[in-house]
C-alpha cells in the first residue's frame, strides 16, 4: 500500500489542477439530446485520454462518436471504464441558483449539469491514471475507456458497436459509471442496473384544433389518451399488462441480505421531497424490494391542447404521452412492447401510435466476481465506512449489451451523492467526493492487478 500512499499524495497536491478540469469539462454543454456542444466536449474528452497516453479514438457510430482510449502495459488483467460525455437538458433554467454550464463552487459543492452524471465520475476514472502514471511511470493494469455520447438518448447505437468492436470492450472487468454516497457517507456500490422500454404513445384527432363547444360531436384525443393510460396501471401500483410480470424474479438468499444491510435514509428522503410517505405506504425491506427489484410504469410527461396562462376553449386535435417502463429479472424490452401493443388493441385502442425510444434489458454481475470483491473490500479503506452493496441500481444503462452480454463483469460506482439532483436542476457534488473518488479509482485498479 506505500505505492497508493504515494499517489494519494500526488492526488492531494496536485487537486487544483483536477478541479480545474472537471470545471472545464463541465462548463463544456454536450446536450445530447438537441445536439448541442457534442462535438466540442467529444474533443475536450480526447484531449484529456490523450494527456495520459491513451490513444483516443472517436468511433464514428450514426449518432455521436464512441470516444475510446486503451493504455497497454502488457500487463496480465485489463480493466476498462465505462461513462458518457453527455447529459441532460438544464431545463427549468428558472429553478438553477447558478449558471448550470459555469460550474461554480459555493459551500464546498461545485453546482453544473452534469457533474454528477457523469462527468465528475469520468474525469475522476482519468485523473487517477494520471496521478499513478506521474507517480510510477507505470500502470498495474492495461485499461481502457468506452466513452460514450449517448447515453442521456438511451444509448441507441452502443449495442452495434460492442458487436462490431468486440476486442475494443473485452476486459476482465468493467468499472460502470453510476453510484453515489449516501448520508452517512457510505458508497453505494451497485452490481447491476435496471431496463427500460420508454415510449411514446400519440393519439390524433381532426386535422386541426377547433373550437372546444365541437366537444360535444367531435372526439377528443385528450381524453382517449387518459382512458388508454388508465388501463396500464391501477390504484395500487399493479400493472394491468397481461403477461408484463412474466420474467421478474423476487430476490433469492443473497439479495435478500443485501437488502437487509442496505442502509435506506427513509425520512431524510421524505422530508428532502417534502412529503409525508412512499407509495402505498411502504417502509424496511417491502421499501427497498420494490425500489430495486420491482418493474415500473411511469407516465413521465403529457402534451395536449392549451395549458399557457389564462383560459383557451380549445378542443385539440392531438395527444400524446411519454411513458417509461423499468424491467428488471429476466423481462425483455421487446416482449414487453409486443405485449403494451397487444393490451391496447385488446381494449380498443389500436389508433394510438407507438414510437420506441429506449429500449434496454436489465443487467446483473455474479456478486462472486473478483472485480465485486476488490471494489466492495477496498471502499472503506478510503470512505471511512462500509459500502452499501446493491444487487442492480433503480435506474437504467447500457450495461447489458456492453458488459453482461458478453460475459464482462460490471461494478458502479461513483462521486456524487444522494442530494446530487442529477437530471434536475441544481446538479452538485461536493469537492471532497471528487477527490475521494480520484483516490478510489487508483485503489481498485492497483487492487484488481493483483
Amino acid at each position: 500500500m506505500e505505492r497508493l500512499k504515494e499517489v494519494y499524495q500526488y492526488i492531494e497536491d496536485h487537486q487544483d489542477r483536477y478541479i480545474h478540469w472537471l470545471q472545464e469539462l463541465c462548463r463544456q454543454p454536450s446536450v445530447s439530446a438537441q445536439n448541442r456542444g457534442m462535438e466540442e466536449c467529444a474533443q475536450l474528452v480526447s484531449s484529456y485520454l490523450q494527456h495520459i497516453c491513451a490513444s483516443p479514438e472517436q468511433i464514428s457510430t450514426p449518432g455521436y462518436p464512441v470516444i475510446y482510449g486503451e493504455i497497454n502495459e502488457n500487463q496480465s488483467r485489463t480493466l476498462s471504464f465505462y461513462n458518457h460525455y453527455d447529459v441532460q437538458p438544464e431545463d427549468p433554467m428558472d429553478q438553477w441558483t447558478n449558471d448550470p454550464f459555469a460550474a461554480n463552487i459555493q459551500d464546498g459543492r461545485m453546482w453544473a449539469r452534469g457533474v454528477a452524471d457523469n462527468k465528475g465520475s469520468l474525469l475522476s476514472r482519468i485523473c487517477a491514471v494520471d496521478a499513478y502514471q506521474q507517480v510510477h511511470g507505470k500502470l498495474p493494469i492495461n485499461v481502457k475507456f468506452i466513452i460514450e455520447g449517448e447515453e442521456e438518448i438511451g444509448s441507441p447505437n452502443l449495442g452495434d458497436f460492442a458487436e462490431k468492436y468486440k476486442e475494443k470492450i473485452k476486459a476482465d472487468a468493467c468499472i460502470w459509471e453510476n453510484g453515489y454516497k449516501n448520508t452517512d457517507g457510505s458508497l453505494q456500490v451497485r452490481l447491476g442496473v435496471k431496463g427500460m422500454l420508454y415510449l411514446k404513445l400519440q393519439v390524433q384527432g381532426a386535422n386541426t384544433d377547433m373550437h372546444s363547444s365541437n366537444a360535444a360531436i367531435i372526439p377528443n384525443p385528450a381524453w382517449r389518451l387518459v382512458w388508454a393510460l388508465s388501463t396500464l396501471k391501477d390504484e395500487n401500483e399493479k400493472i394491468l399488462i397481461p403477461g408484463f410480470y412474466d420474467g421478474v424474479q423476487a430476490p433469492n438468499e443473497s439479495e435478500n441480505q443485501l437488502l437487509e444491510d442496505m442502509v435506506y435514509q427513509e425520512h431524510e428522503t421524505l422530508k428532502q421531497l417534502g412529503l409525508n410517505e412512499f407509495l402505498l405506504s411502504l417502509s424496511g425491506n417491502a421499501l427497498k424490494e420494490k425500489l430495486l427489484f420491482q418493474p415500473t410504469c411511469t407516465i413521465c410527461g403529457m402534451e395536449s391542447g392549451y395549458t399557457g396562462d389564462g383560459s383557451k376553449t380549445v378542443l385539440p386535435s392531438m395527444a400524446k404521452a411519454k411513458v417509461d417502463f423499468r424491467l428488471v429479472g429476466n423481462q425483455d424490452p421487446k416482449d414487453i412492447l409486443q405485449k403494451v401493443r397487444q393490451h391496447l388493441d385488446n381494449h380498443g385502442f389500436e389508433d394510438i401510435a407507438i414510437t420506441t425510444y429506449v429500449a434496454e434489458h436489465p443487467a446483473k454481475t455474479d456478486i462472486d466476481a473478483d472485480i465485486v470483491r476488490t471494489v466492495v473490500d477496498n471502499v472503506a479503506s478510503v470512505y471511512g465506512v462500509p459500502p452499501q452493496v446493491q444487487r442492480t441500481g433503480a435506474g437504467t444503462g447500457p450495461m447489458y449489451v456492453a458488459c453482461q452480454k458478453f460475459g464482462i463483469p460490471a461494478v458502479g460506482f461513483g462521486v456524487g451523492h444522494v442530494a446530487s439532483n442529477q437530471h434536475a436542476p441544481n446538479e452538485n457534488i461536493f469537492v471532497n467526493d471528487f477527490i475521494q473518488g480520484i483516490k478510489f479509482a487508483a485503489l481498485v485498479m492497483h487492487q484488481f492487478a493483483e
